[in-house]
C-alpha cells in the first residue's frame, strides 16, 4: 500500500487531538425562508444534523484533515468522508456546523460532472455506502465519495477574478498580487480585467498555505506541467463564473487541486468550487470598496475577530449558537441558490 501522504494528507496523524469529538449529535430540523436574486420569496429547506468525525472499522483510516477523513479501499482507492468540522484560520473549531460535510459533498459533486469535460476527477462511481459495514452506511450516506488514489500536485492552483482577502492585502501594499501587477487605483472587491493565477505551496497541517510565483512553481514542478494546471485552471474558474452569474452567484475566487494517476494523466481532486475552497458573493449585494457577504464561514471569521485575545492558534474559543447556525444556513443557501438542489436525504 502507498503512504498514507500519497493523496495529500500532509503527514497528518492517523487520529488528531481530543478537541475533535467521535460520534454524531441531531438537532432539530427547520425551515428557513430566503428571498432569491429575484426578490420572489421562495423556502429554502435547512436541515440540522451533525457528524464531526466518522468512526469506521471496515476500512484502514489513513488520516483525518482538517474537514476531511480519508481511509483505504484497497491499494489504488480511497474513501474520502467529508465531516462537519469547520477551520477558521487554520485551526479546526470545536463545533461542527450542521450539515456542512453534506453540503460540501454534494457541491463538490456538481462541479465535478459540470466540469468533467475540461480535465478528468478523482470520482470512481462507487457508492460510498458499498465498500463500508451496513451498521457504517448512515456514516457515508451524502458526505462520502470513493476516489481514485492520486500523487498530488503539492501547489494549490488558486484562480482570483476579483481582488479581496490576501490578494487585496498584497495590492495595497505593491500594486501586484503574487507578483502579478494590477492596474493602480483598483477598489476593493473589483473585479479584475481577466482572472490571475496564483499558486500557493501547501503547508504542513495547522500552518498557512504560502503564495508563490507562477516561476516558483515551475521550479517545484516542471514548466510544462505548471503551464498545464495553470491554463486548465483558468478555463475550470471560467466556465464555474459564467454559470453561477446565470443564478445570481459571483465567484470571487477559488482554489484547485489536481493529482496524477499512475499513468500520469493529470485530475482533478479533492473539492471544487465549494463553500469552503471558493469565495461565493450574492450578486444582488456586491459592492466594491467593502467586503462584501459571502456564503461560506464568514459568520465564523467575523465572529472570530472580535475577540482579541485569541491569536489565531489551537485551542479556538467556542462558538455561540446564533454564530453556528447562521453558518450552516448560509452553506445550504449557497447549494441551493448555485444548483437549484436542496440537500439530498
Amino acid at each position: 500500500m502507498r503512504p498514507a501522504h500519497f493523496y495529500g494528507f500532509r503527514n497528518e496523524a492517523a487520529d488528531r487531538s481530543g478537541r475533535l469529538q467521535c460520534g454524531s449529535a441531531r438537532v432539530l430540523n427547520h425551515k428557513q425562508t430566503q428571498t432569491d436574486t429575484n426578490s420572489s420569496i421562495q423556502s429554502i429547506e435547512i436541515t440540522m444534523t451533525t457528524q464531526i468525525n466518522s468512526t469506521l472499522h471496515s476500512l484502514p483510516l489513513l488520516g483525518r484533515g482538517k474537514v476531511r477523513d480519508n481511509y483505504a479501499v484497497g491499494d489504488d482507492k480511497l474513501l474520502i468522508v467529508t465531516s462537519d468540522r469547520l477551520s477558521a484560520f487554520d485551526v479546526i473549531m470545536n463545533e461542527p456546523i450542521p450539515e456542512k460535510g453534506r453540503v460540501l459533498n454534494q457541491m463538490a459533486n456538481f462541479w465535478f460532472e459540470k466540469l468533467g469535460h475540461i480535465v478528468p476527477n478523482h470520482l470512481t462511481g462507487i457508492a460510498p455506502e458499498s465498500v463500508v459495514a451496513a451498521d457504517e452506511a448512515e456514516q457515508v450516506r451524502g458526505r462520502a465519495v470513493v476516489a481514485k488514489r492520486l500523487q498530488p500536485i503539492m501547489v494549490e492552483a488558486v484562480v482570483r477574478g476579483y481582488i479581496i482577502g490576501s490578494g487585496w492585502k498584497d495590492y495595497q501594499e505593491t500594486g501586484a498580487v503574487c507578483g502579478i501587477t494590477l492596474p493602480a487605483g483598483l477598489p476593493q472587491a473589483a473585479k479584475l480585467p481577466a482572472p490571475i493565477f496564483t499558486p500557493a505551496a501547501k503547508a504542513e497541517m495547522g500552518e498557512h498555505d504560502e503564495n508563490i510565483s507562477f516561476a516558483d512553481m515551475e521550479q517545484r514542478i516542471g514548466a510544462e506541467l505548471a503551464a498545464k494546471i495553470r491554463d486548465i485552471s483558468i478555463q475550470l474558474y471560467t466556465e464555474a463564473s459564467e454559470y453561477a452569474a446565470t443564478r445570481g452567484i459571483i465567484i470571487a475566487d477559488t482554489k484547485f487541486e489536481f493529482g496524477l494517476d499512475e499513468q500520469g494523466v493529470l485530475h482533478l481532486m479533492d473539492e471544487v468550487l465549494t463553500a469552503d475552497s471558493s469565495r461565493f458573493w450574492p450578486a444582488d449585494s456586491y459592492a466594491t470598496g467593502i467586503s462584501p457577504p459571502s456564503f461560506d464561514k464568514q459568520f465564523v471569521r467575523d465572529y472570530l475577530e472580535t475577540i482579541t485575545s485569541w491569536n489565531k492558534t489551537a485551542p479556538a474559543p467556542a462558538l455561540p449558537q446564533d454564530v453556528i447556525a447562521n453558518t450552516s444556513a448560509k452553506y445550504q443557501e449557497a447549494l441551493q441558490r448555485l444548483t437549484g438542489e436542496t440537500l439530498k436525504a
